[in-house]
């Protein structure tokens, strides 16, 4: 597992004494070779993406809400902050893109992982949005994060992964 989890080593690590994850990671470990292919995605989407931190948390925000993963969106909310998004955005993903007071863009990322999630694809208005502010990279980052963290909800509802105890106050998708 120490192998398998390398990739997520952030380059500055947080406090030591507050451990994040630890249900997540009791979940992987009962298949080191499934986590460690899948943490060299989530490497690239949280230390090497070309969105920025506050779009990448959106749209897992999003997708948790979508999938109604608790553990997935406790997860965000709480490190929503650091991104610079503020506890009423947070909970304004809950509404969706038609929510008011998003940015264009905002909203537009917001609708893609609502049609990403829902069709597959994004929808020729919601591209027509995004494409003039994002290049081609940054689409494929917003496509992946949307994929890998749709996946990651799967997993996480499926197996029923109960909240770690420090996330409990985050806890309605």
């Amino acid at each position: 597992m120490r192998d398998a989890l390398a990739p997520l080593t952030p380059p500055a690590p947080r406090d030591p004494s507050r451990p994040k994850g630890l249900n997540l990671l009791g979940l992987q470990a009962h298949h080191p070779a499934l986590t460690a292919a899948y943490n060299q995605i989530i490497r690239h989407l949280l230390y090497a993406t070309t969105i920025t931190a506050r779009q990448r948390e959106l749209l897992v925000l999003r997708v948790a809400t979508l999938r109604g993963s608790t553990y997935e969106w406790a997860q965000h909310a709480e490190s929503a902050a650091d991104a610079g998004i503020t506890r009423s955005e947070v909970e304004q993903v809950k509404a969706g893109p038609a929510a008011e007071g998003w940015s264009p863009v905002d909203a537009a990322l917001l609708r893609a992982a609502d049609e990403l999630v829902m069709t597959g694809r994004i929808a020729d208005e919601t591209w027509a949005t995004l494409a003039p502010e994002l290049d081609t990279q940054q689409l494929l980052d917003v496509v992946f994060t949307v994929g890998a963290y749709d996946l990651l909800a799967m997993a996480l509802c499926t197996f029923e992964t109960e909240l770690d105890d420090d996330l409990r106050e985050w806890a309605s998708p």
